[in-house]
């Protein structure tokens, strides 16, 4: 077998495999890496040593079994044999479905997690977005904080078992999206800077130094992450990929890292004859994100709207801290500007920031489906004080009018892991960092960040507790009881609903928004489907439509449908869905 790995500035490269040392030589056709032959097969375990130094896993390892620390596996992609054909499932018409393996259920792996996807297809949800599985320190985290962007964490069930899941993902009829971090790695057993510049001191994020996508070296540190997405698309049959926080990825080259990407995935789903695509996080709300390469836009399919979100939560909860004051001074009128043009920001002053910040979607143009709308995300809930969702502050009824305005909404919806029932159990931020220090610089460092909103420190959920972790994991109970079954079935009829009726060519000139700051009510067309919430908590709003008579869909709380006179009265904390 072929070794291979990336060392520029090393002097002498040696293979350790089985126990014996080799050593390496320069590749002649490419320069800075090494190469080496040896007898392995699938399992054997290996590493790498530089000038002498300690061994260390392979960068590109597709398997830890011992965790971040320990050896590289070889991986035979072909030992798997598949149970089921999978052709590949398009974004277009998407309703996603974002879950955390490690909390999905309270045993965490792959394995259980496949075994609860029947509730999802049953949903009626098309894709299941897996939050980050590369390997990472300890046994539970978020995921944010791995080292290994070729491999799997073990815990969960390693290659073996992301396969597994995936399959029984496809038997279903359900794809996979992947969560992906290229724009930094965790803090522990992060060993790429000692084979080469994949970081680089010219730009710095909030995580220190940057990627290296545009200093001397980038060549190979892009390929790199170009290479382990490739891996995961084809090897692991995934549909798609998220990309976190791209607005982290410092690059000045004339041809942006995710332009490049985009193209590799384009060529790569040419290859398989199956689509594939790629879904950005981004906080630049820029146009150019979801516009195609021939357009010099990156080439994203579509991208997480924060704005969407951010207008939504305000209006159901009326909170007016940090990034949400702008939205909180109107924010129906707010809900409106993001329902019908994507970005509330669209150059307009930014408090948060202090700037304006921003540029406007050209509506006539842009299919909405580029667009993803969520009520709660992990970030969402996680990165508040206490983890908590909003079931746990809202009522039944502003829960229903949430999900009516996102699964029949002209985005492409998603939902949080347990947000179809309204679970409440909370969604905490938590760790299992084995090094003492590292652990206790977070737990402390979570707690100033807090203590600056006036949270005392005992009132943070300290995230290296493994009862924080046991809180956050799904109650599957809760889904037999009320009011979480009426709100299970609801979403149902909303994601059926959506599935007959909503087009996903519609454009954002073809969506149009009608709302009452005052009374709390808003009214949303597009195309044929009418979705109505009243948001008060008394009264009933008298909604006049567009159209004088309308057949009703689907209705929570009291709903009198126009007799005429095309007035859709709605009780207070209803939502009603019309043709």
């Amino acid at each position: 077998m072929l070794f291979e790995v990336w060392a520029p500035t090393a002097r002498r490269v040696a293979l350790h495999v089985e126990g014996e040392e080799l050593p390496m030589e320069r590749d002649p056709g490419r320069e800075g890496w090494w190469r080496a032959e040896a007898s392995a097969g699938h399992g054997t375990r290996y590493g790498f040593s530089l000038d002498g130094g300690p061994v260390r896993p392979d960068p590109r390892a597709r398997r830890l079994p011992d965790g971040p620390g320990g050896l590289a596996a070889v991986v035979d992609q072909d030992a798997y044999s598949w149970r089921h054909e999978w052709a590949g499932r398009d974004l277009a018409g998407a309703v996603l479905y974002e879950l955390h393996v490690g909390t999905f259920t309270e045993a965490g792996t792959f394995e259980a997690a496949a075994g609860r996807l029947g509730h999802l297809a049953d949903l009626g949800v098309t894709h299941v977005e897996l939050m980050p599985v590369a390997p990472f320190p300890g046994v539970h985290g978020w995921g944010y904080d791995g080292v290994a962007p070729w491999a799997v964490h073990e815990p969960y069930g390693g290659p073996d078992g992301l396969k597994r899941f995936v399959d029984t993902a496809h038997a279903h009829g359900l794809g996979v999206v992947l969560d992906v971090v290229h724009n930094h790695l965790g803090p522990s057993g992060n060993f790429l800077p000692e084979f080469g510049p994949y970081f680089t001191d010219r730009h710095h994020t909030p995580w220190g130094a940057a990627v290296n996508l545009d200093a001397p070296g980038s060549d190979e540190v892009r390929a790199y992450f170009i290479g382990s997405a490739l891996a995961f698309l084809r090897d692991y049959r995934l549909d798609g990929l998220r990309l976190d926080a791209v607005h982290a990825l410092v690059d000045e080259r004339a041809e942006h890292f995710l332009a490049e990407l985009s193209a590799a995935v384009d060529a790569l789903a040419a290859e398989l004859g199956r689509p594939l695509f790629l879904v950005a996080e981004s906080d630049r709300n820029d146009p150019r994100t979801t516009a195609p390469l021939h357009a010099n836009g990156l080439g994203m399919d579509a991208q997480w709207d924060d704005d969407v979100h951010h207008a939504l939560h305000t209006a159901l909860t009326g909170e007016a801290q940090g990034y949400y004051a702008d939205f909180a001074r109107a924010p129906l009128a707010a809900l409106a500007k993001t329902l019908t043009g994507a970005f509330f920001h669209d150059g307009a002053y930014s408090s948060f920031r202090g700037r304006r910040h921003g540029r406007p979607v050209d509506r006539g143009a842009t299919e909405a489906r580029r667009f993803l709308a969520y009520a709660q995300t992990h970030d969402q809930i996680g990165n508040r004080a206490r983890g908590d969702r909003l079931a746990s502050h809202l009522s039944p009824g502003l829960a229903a009018c949430a999900a009516a305005l996102v699964l029949c909404g002209p985005y492409t919806p998603m939902l949080f892991m347990g947000e179809e029932w309204g679970a409440r159990t909370p969604w905490q931020y938590f760790t299992d960092h084995p090094d003492p220090e590292l652990a206790e610089a977070v737990r402390q460092g979570r707690r100033r960040e807090f203590a600056a909103h006036g949270w005392a420190a005992e009132d943070v959920p300290d995230p290296q507790d493994p009862a924080t972790r046991l809180r956050s994991c799904l109650d599957w109970e809760e889904p037999r009881r009320e009011p979480h079954a009426a709100l299970l079935a609801w979403c149902r009829a909303l994601i059926a609903l959506r599935r007959a009726h909503v087009s996903p060519l519609v454009r954002l000139s073809d969506v149009h928004v009608d709302f009452d700051e005052e009374r709390r009510w808003l009214y949303l067309r597009h195309g044929g489907l009418h979705v109505a919430v009243h948001l008060a908590a008394e009264g009933t709003a008298e909604i006049p439509l567009s159209v004088h008579t309308a057949a009703e869909l689907a209705s929570w709380g009291v709903c009198e449908p126009p007799e005429g006179d095309g007035l859709l009265r709605l009780g207070p904390h209803a939502a009603a869905v019309l043709r």
